[in-house]
């Protein structure tokens, strides 16, 4: 079920009732430098991560130093089934993501990893995040070339050493099969929505751990796809 379906279905029920409540992010970890720095040279570069609904994704990475666009799209399935409602099933190999163009002389692509698992997704979560379930709401690191491939093994690696979480890691590491942009109404969805049930519930927090757990990488602004 769409997230749009989903919050008409649950008028008046537990999840408004939730919204109520002190919203907080699912999961929060201190995640440490990357060990494996990557090397990137100059020039912007582009990174695509999945990690749940991209709307979230989108809102975290927006508020990094150094991005200069997030996308909120899907991969790892075909182009003809690249839509929302089609993706919605499950059915279709492609998982929500967020494609981000950054400056590796401002941000790193371990950085942007290192934010990624520590307050834009729980990698402990198979095939869901928060509240969203199934295959297209799966984490996974899509590395966009040899240097990315690099850091991604040596960071996962790192990580699994670490003990950081008392679940092991499951999130992925997928080929990189396309990148296809969501529909217009998906973009910048957190600006656009501030006051949405599903973004002060679950995004919001992301956003605010981002800030505390990251004070050197955090820019106010909203970077617009």
């Amino acid at each position: 079920m769409s997230r749009a379906r989903f919050f008409v279905a649950a008028l008046g029920a537990a999840l408004v009732a939730a919204c109520f409540q002190p919203a907080q992010a699912e999961s929060v970890v201190a995640a440490p430098e990357a060990l494996v720095k990557a090397r990137e040279g100059k020039g912007l570069k582009t990174a695509v991560l999945a990690g749940g609904c991209f709307w979230g994704m989108e809102a975290v990475f927006s508020h990094v130093k150094g991005v200069t666009s997030v996308v909120s799209g899907f991969e790892g399935g075909r182009k003809a089934d690249a839509r929302y409602e089609t993706v919605s099933t499950g059915t279709t190999g492609h998982a929500e993501a967020v494609r981000i163009t950054y400056d590796p002389a401002v941000v790193r692509f371990d950085q942007l990893l290192q934010v990624y698992f520590s307050v834009a997704a729980d990698p402990t979560q198979l095939n869901r995040q928060g509240p969203d379930t199934g295959p297209q709401y799966r984490g996974a690191i899509v590395p966009l070339s040899p240097e990315q491939a690099r850091v991604t093994t040596g960071y996962l690696a790192q990580l699994g050493k670490a003990g950081l979480w008392k679940r092991p890691i499951v999130t992925a590491v997928e080929p990189d099969h396309g990148f296809f942009p969501a529909e217009g109404y998906h973009q910048d969805f957190a600006l656009k929505n501030p006051d949405h049930p599903y973004i002060r519930y679950w995004d919001v927090p992301k956003v605010a751990a981002l800030k505390r757990v990251f004070p050197g990488l955090w820019k106010p602004d909203f970077t617009r796809g």
